[in-house]
């Protein structure tokens, strides 16, 4: 199970953590994802200088913004689920 952790603390959520939530579940549902992939929000995870922080699992946090989410859903969680 990959776990998607998107803040939304106060500053990730006047950066938009609400429509990177939306897109992931859109992308996750659209790849039908839902058995393997849990999407949930956490308050600050303490990087808040960039965009909306996300962090895969254990991971590195990583600044994603609305327009971002496609490219790190097909190069960072489809990946790590086995799909190519």
């Amino acid at each position: 199970m990959l776990t998607i952790a998107v803040c939304v603390g106060s500053s990730c959520h006047l950066k938009g953590s609400y429509a990177v939530i939306t897109r992931f579940q859109a992308l996750i549902r659209e790849w039908e994802l839902q058995d393997v992939v849990e999407l949930k929000g956490v308050f600050c995870t303490g990087h808040c200088t960039g965009a909306v922080a996300v962090q895969l699992n254990e991971g590195p946090v990583i600044s994603v913004t609305e327009a971002t989410v496609d490219e790190v859903f097909n190069q960072q969680v489809l990946p790590r689920v086995g799909v190519e």
